[in-house]
């Protein structure tokens, strides 16, 4: 059985060249970077070229690149810590957030009394920034706005260049979830004042294990792991040199292809949405994420117009590995936090969400077999005669 693998939002491939950069690392580079000795000097200068490498891609300075191991543990120390150390008393936020940083703001909320304003979307899942502009004038208290840059279902883009602009006229903290964004698109933090934002080098066919945070250096933000004076005494621990190098060679890889690998997944973007379109009678996209302005160029959120809550494991017995949703919500009994916000409640008792996500390795004939596959599964869902679509 020949595979295809379309949840490149939960994870991509390593390439070839991640892995031998890393594997070479791991040979030759075994010390501690926190060690005086040349074994440790030599691990610590490969952290930090990756650590400028970085900083010259976002247009910052190295010493606001702090390392970690995903994006889910960034999002975490900075919504935390604003709390924390930055006298963060409210928190402005969506719906549609990853769980790292909706669960990170519901603890702040249970554990400090931070009071939580929620912007509800749209039913296209847009937040409006007119409501945002309301909010921030609504309260002199401090204020951290934590809204992504991409959402990761359904591939929605925010205005990340203005959300920073309102938050800067109203004198509050701006953190954005750049995870699925970070690598796929160009962007300056010099000129988009974010005061923070997250990375996981998974997104963009690097390890798994390693991320880093984005910390402007005025923000005065510390540190919630402590022992240690790593990643200037931010996070406390020995650092993932491999894991870092691997991060470093995939952002070399990415942004040297950025050009070729967009244009690459927006063409398999339009194919696949086509293809559905023409061949699933009755088949909706959710969010923007069939648009190509205001979306994310590797996600596609569709609607099958039935309820067939095994899909995922149907099409993974045809060997097509795909996903309903966010993967941090694999085998929840109930329908995601965004899935609710942009879908009727007639759609999620009748219908069924894909996330299809790409990368440059994706082909027409990886979407030629998913189309093949969702024909051959609608079949025990509904009767096609001509263009009319009847439900048994």
């Amino acid at each position: 059985m020949n595979k295809i693998y379309l949840d490149n939002a939960a994870t991509t491939p390593l390439s070839e060249e991640v892995i031998d950069a890393m594997v070479a690392t791991m040979k030759m580079n075994f010390g501690n970077p926190s060690s005086t000795h040349s074994f440790g000097q030599e691990a610590k200068i490969l952290i930090e070229n990756v650590r400028r490498q970085v900083a010259d891609y976002l247009h910052v300075t190295p010493a606001e690149i702090i390392f970690t191991s995903c994006g889910t543990e960034s999002n975490n120390m900075i919504i935390k810590s604003s709390v924390e150390h930055l006298g963060v008393e409210r928190i402005i936020s969506s719906p549609l957030e990853h769980k790292c940083v909706s669960e990170s703001v519901l603890d702040m909320k249970s554990r400090k009394g931070v009071e939580v304003n929620y912007i509800r979307p749209n039913e296209k899942g847009d937040i409006d920034l007119n409501k945002l502009e309301e909010l921030l004038k609504a309260s002199d208290k401090k204020t951290l706005v934590t809204l992504m840059h991409a959402n990761n279902e359904i591939g929605n883009l925010i205005d990340i260049k203005k959300v920073a602009e309102l938050c800067k006229a109203h004198n509050a903290l701006f953190h954005s979830d750049t995870v699925q964004t970070m690598a796929h698109m160009n962007l300056d933090f010099s000129d988009i004042k974010v005061d923070f934002a997250s990375c996981s080098a998974h997104k963009f066919h690097g390890p798994k294990g390693v991320g880093f945070a984005f910390i402007r250096k005025s923000s005065g933000l510390k540190g919630i792991i402590t022992g240690g004076p790593q990643e200037r005494s931010l996070r406390a621990g020995t650092e993932n040199v491999a894991g870092i190098v691997g991060l470093g060679k995939a952002l070399e890889l990415s942004l040297n292809n950025m050009e070729a690998y967009t244009n690459h997944m927006q063409d398999i973007k339009s194919y696949a949405a086509e293809r559905l379109m023409a061949e699933i009678p009755g088949i909706k996209f959710n969010g923007r994420s069939a648009e190509k302005e205001n979306s994310l160029y590797t996600v596609l959120s569709a609607l099958l117009p039935y309820k067939n809550p095994l899909i995922g494991l149907q099409l993974d017995m045809k060997g097509i590995a795909i996903s309903q949703g966010s993967a941090c919500s694999s085998g929840a009994s109930k329908p995601s936090m965004v899935m609710m916000m942009v879908l009727s409640e007639d759609e999620m008792d009748h219908c069924t969400p894909l996330r299809i996500s790409f990368s440059h390795l994706t082909t027409k004939e990886d979407i030629d077999g998913l189309v093949t596959a969702l024909k051959e599964i609608s079949k025990d869902y509904f009767v096609i005669e001509n263009t009319n679509v009847e439900h048994r």
